[in-house]
């Protein structure tokens, strides 16, 4: 009997929905500039932490002990500057919006799960393009543990009331790659924060695409069904 149940498209926000990652590689290191701390080369922070939560980057990179009100302090101003530096660049990825369009009319349901904040989220879901797209919306902030954890993708999916398996995370960045699959779910990798070479390595990626306009809703669903055949 063919499973009834509905497919899931679970969506990273930056890098993602928005080409943004370079932006936050360059107010990170700007930030760890202003205050003399050790520089973080930004191709690391894209290639090791994207999708991280800014505490997280900030042990990772510049002390494990830091505090947590001088991480969030940080985070906050990190995250300031973010926002200033990309206010007027901010804009859907290319061929998003008829790809978001396509799955709807295909019943497919939509969320996103971010290491973003609060504010940043806000900023980005903001415009109009996202407004009432997404059933489920799931920050850092509201889980336990951020990617590669897969707390944040496995909350999506239980208020998208989705199986993991039949849910699939668009991601740019390894760390969110690793999470979707410890959460037992299947990713398409897009190459907009590291090459493609390096995004085809992560484990449970079926794609790897440049851009939405690469794919269409079809294509992905029909992917999906196949390898959920290949495992009964």
């Amino acid at each position: 009997m063919q499973n009834k149940e509905p497919f899931a498209f679970i969506f990273d926000m930056d890098g993602v929905l928005v080409d943004n990652m370079h932006v936050h590689a360059r107010s990170w290191a700007e930030l760890f500039h202003d205050f003399g701390l050790e520089g973080l080369d930004p191709d690391r922070y894209l290639r090791e932490m994207g999708g991280m939560k800014g505490p997280d980057v900030l042990r990772h990179v510049l002390n494990p002990d830091i505090t947590p009100e001088e991480a969030d302090h940080l985070t906050e101003m990190k995250d300031l500057l973010y926002r200033f530096m990309y206010r007027n660049d901010l804009r859907p990825t290319q061929g998003l919006e008829t790809f978001l369009d396509r799955s709807e009319s295909l019943g497919v349901r939509l969320g996103v799960g971010t290491g973003a904040g609060a504010r940043n989220i806000e900023f980005t879901l903001g415009i109009p393009a996202f407004q009432n797209r997404f059933e489920a919306v799931v920050g850092a902030y509201q889980v336990k543990r951020g990617k590669p954890h897969p707390d944040i993708y496995l909350r999506v999916a239980e208020l998208l009331g989705t199986p993991p398996s039949r849910c699939i995370v668009f991601e740019d960045a390894l760390p969110g790659i690793e999470a979707a699959n410890a959460a037992g779910m299947r990713s398409i990798a897009l190459a907009t924060t590291n090459p493609p070479e390096i995004m085809q390595t992560g484990p449970g990626v079926m794609a790897v695409i440049d851009h939405f306009e690469s794919l269409s809703p079809d294509d992905v669903l029909e992917k999906l069904s196949h390898a959920l055949c290949e495992n009964t």
